[in-house]
């Protein structure tokens, strides 16, 4: 049969997978898909998760529980070498292997984009996997634990200090909902006042939320600060030496958690080790029926989709001439690619992609929130319902879409859920400590019985 490979189970991986097992018939073609993890993650929701709004497990998409007869491999791509039909992939142990194929579907996604400061790589978190969001709550959640029982000082207010990088959707959605969470969080803590807990955010250019418009990117300024929330704008991140950090402005920040959500690029790992055809940032090059080339020539048997892929935008609305990277378009560019591939195979046309951005829609924090189409704007409480609304229903499959509105209607009646797992990063803490202490009982002799007594005889008088 016809080999086909699918890098990446991202957004568009996923759908084109999905698409494709839909689409093909039987004995058509055999689709493997492969990604270091064995799920989908939808990342709208991790701000919520990072909240406690909706639960981890809630938020990604099981490869092996939707997708029946795609072929699934759990390993990291280093490789795509075209020429040869191959691809070179690192297996979980470790372990070099290669993959023969057909046709490639480059779907890698993007990773966070960082820059040479130092002390960044070191300290900061990212927030574009489930368990960076999981580290994040928890973090948030054990420091102000810890907090609570100090006295008032550096330490106490070092550890209520958070610090996010960047003010994209990603970064603003995040900060939002982290500050919701810990508003939440001191109503349970007497010892502590909202007062004492310090949230700031950094963002080297001018403005927030480059998504909508500057009116409506002030109305969210506006808002955080009425909440307490410190935005600086024209400013950098210029060094991290342990928990303190040094801004471009002069100002120092001790911090026991910082956040690094300023944006995303291509995933290097993958594009950066590949001959196919890539742009000046590093995306693979695509026509507008997501095929790999240009618009006068294409490279047989390569695809290419979703954040990691320059897909020229037809609607003249993208940067560069090529759409944004953003959920809206990897799904429907992936759903596109499993049709047009299956197209080809068939001796068909492939069709041109061609998507106008429906607008943003941001959640600020529990009932808070802000939503842009085109001159349309909603903000507070409706805007928080719309968001709601569009990710339940943008959630893929229909047993993840009970799941996550079950949990929020649970969250409506029953509040926030509040409690961290502190040692879930070192979960065999408790056990080897337990055995060390019984090692030493072991080894430590045993106390000597004390001699009795001898009893004192008085003599007759």
């Amino acid at each position: 049969m016809h080999r086909i490979v699918i890098v990446g189970g991202g957004y568009a991986g996923f759908y084109a997978a999905w698409r494709l097992e839909k689409t093909l018939r039987p004995g058509e073609a055999e689709v493997t898909l492969v990604d270091p993890r064995p799920y989908m993650t939808y990342q709208p929701f991790l701000p919520e998760v990072l909240a406690g709004s909706i639960e981890p497990r809630h938020s990604v998409v099981s490869f092996r529980r939707h997708l029946r007869s795609t072929r699934l491999l759990t390993a990291r791509v280093t490789r795509v070498d075209h020429a040869q039909r191959r691809l070179d992939v690192e297996l979980p142990d470790g372990t070099a292997s290669s993959l023969g194929y057909d046709t490639v579907v480059v779907t890698a996604g993007a990773v966070t984009r960082t820059f040479p400061v130092p002390g960044v790589a070191e300290r900061a978190v990212g927030l574009k996997t489930i368990e960076e969001a999981v580290f994040i709550r928890d973090t948030l959640l054990r420091n102000v634990d810890t907090a609570a029982g100090l006295p008032p000082g550096p330490e106490r207010e070092r550890l209520l200090t958070v610090v996010f990088v960047g003010g994209g959707y990603a970064g603003i959605e995040a900060f939002g909902e982290l500050r919701s969470l810990a508003t939440a969080l001191l109503r349970r803590y007497p010892e502590l006042s909202p007062a004492e807990t310090h949230f700031h955010l950094v963002e080297a250019s001018g403005r927030i939320l480059p998504e909508v418009s500057e009116r409506t990117s002030r109305w969210v300024l506006r808002h955080l600060a009425g909440r307490g929330a410190h935005v600086h704008l024209h400013t950098q991140l210029v060094s991290v030496d342990g928990d303190r950090l040094l801004l471009s402005d002069g100002r120092t920040l001790d911090t026991g958690l910082l956040v690094w959500t300023a944006g995303v690029v291509a995933d290097p790992r993958v594009t950066r080790h590949t001959d196919l055809p890539t742009d000046a940032r590093g995306r693979i090059r695509t026509r507008a029926d997501l095929r790999v080339g240009t618009a006068t020539s294409v490279v047989p048997g390569a695809w290419a989709a979703g954040d990691d892929a320059a897909v020229p935008d037809l609607t003249g609305g993208g940067i560069d001439g090529t759409t944004v990277p953003n959920a809206q378009h990897a799904v429907r560019q992936g759903k596109l690619l499993a049709e047009n591939l299956v197209r080809t195979l068939r001796g068909r046309s492939p069709r041109s992609y061609r998507h106008r951005d429906l607008g943003a829609v941001a959640t600020l924090g529990l009932g808070h929130g802000v939503f842009q189409s085109g001159p349309l704007v909603v903000r507070g409480f409706p805007a928080w319902l719309v968001h709601r609304g569009y990710h339940v229903l943008a959630v893929p499959t229909w047993e993840r879409k009970w799941r996550v509105a079950a949990g929020w209607a649970t969250a409506l009646l029953l509040g926030r859920d509040t409690v961290g797992l502190s040692d879930v990063r070192t979960p065999r803490a408790a056990f080897t400590s337990a055995a060390a202490a019984q090692a030493r009982a072991i080894s430590r002799p045993a106390p000597l019985a004390a001699a009795p007594r001898a009893e004192r005889t008085v003599p007759a008088a």
